[in-house]
């Protein structure tokens, strides 16, 4: 059987008040989600490896001679082009309502560079090559992984203990 006595009872008062006026705006916490995932999105792209751990499939022989007859620069790391903007335009965005984030990329060709796209798919262009001119194949780079995850739960913990201990309230 337990107890309560009134010894505490103020600051248990406070403490429910303290963690109802975080949870009613977590817009801050979704913010601090969001930059920690694009920075193990980006992390990914350097390591070449999906959110569930399994690698990206290596660029082709045609890709480096297309980037070669180009006069760019050739990275031999999947879904890191010359321009690099894939990878330095990942952003997050926190819902309407402040209790969400997402994350993502404006880049026109990043659903097909997750997904893939067959040679062609998307029809000709003017001088009637083929859009995309070769297969691409599945490279995910958006996601959850099972470190974001943990690392998600982390920061949960963290913020609710910070809008626990203001004024001197701990959890213990």
């Amino acid at each position: 059987m337990y107890e309560v006595s009134e010894d505490g009872w103020d600051e248990l008062k406070v403490a429910f008040q303290r963690l109802s006026t975080a949870l009613s705006n977590p817009r801050d916490l979704m913010a601090d989600i969001g930059e920690a995932l694009i920075a193990t999105t980006k992390a990914r792209f350097h390591e070449g490896v999906a959110p569930d751990g399994s690698a990206w499939i290596p660029k082709s022989a045609a890709t480096f001679d297309a980037y070669r007859a180009r006069g760019d620069t050739v990275s031999f790391k999947p879904l890191i082009g010359p321009s690099r903007r894939l990878l330095s335009e990942i952003f997050s965005q926190v819902g309407p309502d402040d209790s969400s984030v997402e994350i993502g990329s404006d880049m026109i060709y990043s659903r097909v560079m997750h997904e893939c796209a067959q040679r062609g798919a998307f029809g000709q262009s003017s001088n009637g090559s083929p859009i995309p001119w070769g297969d691409i194949p599945a490279r995910p780079f958006l996601g959850i992984s099972s470190q974001d995850k943990l690392n998600i739960g982390e920061a949960i913990a963290e913020w609710l203990e910070a809008a626990l201990s203001k004024d001197g309230i701990t959890a213990t």
